[in-house]
């Protein structure tokens, strides 16, 4: 079942299915990790996500997932005070993050740490993380998110 998959109840995946409710960036990844998909796989490249959350945290796929290369990019913006935690992904998922217009602070490794803007960081996101926009303006940062190759199979 979908919800033991994902970790996402019944109830809640009945009012996205019906278009009753949107779903959060957290039940979103709860959805591509149990199903083993990529997170762009439920967006739309080049526009702004639907997600309930956008006022806080806007997403924007700027390359979506592609199987040959492993990884997809996004842009996203944190709203001035906004943090996002971050459950773990699939085993092999990294981050990196590249902050564009100011500091972000990044949950990696068991503690934040700040990432001004022009510098990267990349993280196993198979654990725990979260981003933080500890300032009083909005910060926009370039997520790429990589996936570990599968090994074909003869």
């Amino acid at each position: 079942m979908a919800a033991d998959k994902t970790g996402v109840s019944k109830a809640m995946l009945g009012q996205i299915e019906r278009g009753e409710s949107s779903p959060t960036v957290a039940t979103l990844w709860k959805l591509a990790t149990g199903f083993g998909l990529s997170f762009s796989a439920f967006l739309l490249a080049g526009s702004p996500s639907p997600l309930a959350d956008a006022a806080q945290m806007q997403v924007t796929t700027l390359f979506p997932y592609d199987p040959q290369l492993g990884f997809e990019v996004f842009a996203i913006t944190l709203a001035p005070g906004f943090e996002r935690r971050s459950e773990a992904h699939r085993p092999g998922v990294v981050e990196q993050v590249v902050p564009l217009d100011g500091s972000l602070e990044i949950f990696a490794d068991g503690q934040w740490q700040a990432v001004p803007a022009g510098q990267g960081r990349r993280f196993e996101a198979d654990r725990p993380h979260g981003y933080a926009n500890r300032g009083l303006v909005p910060v926009t940062f370039h997520n790429i998110i990589s996936y570990p190759h599968e090994k074909s199979r003869p």
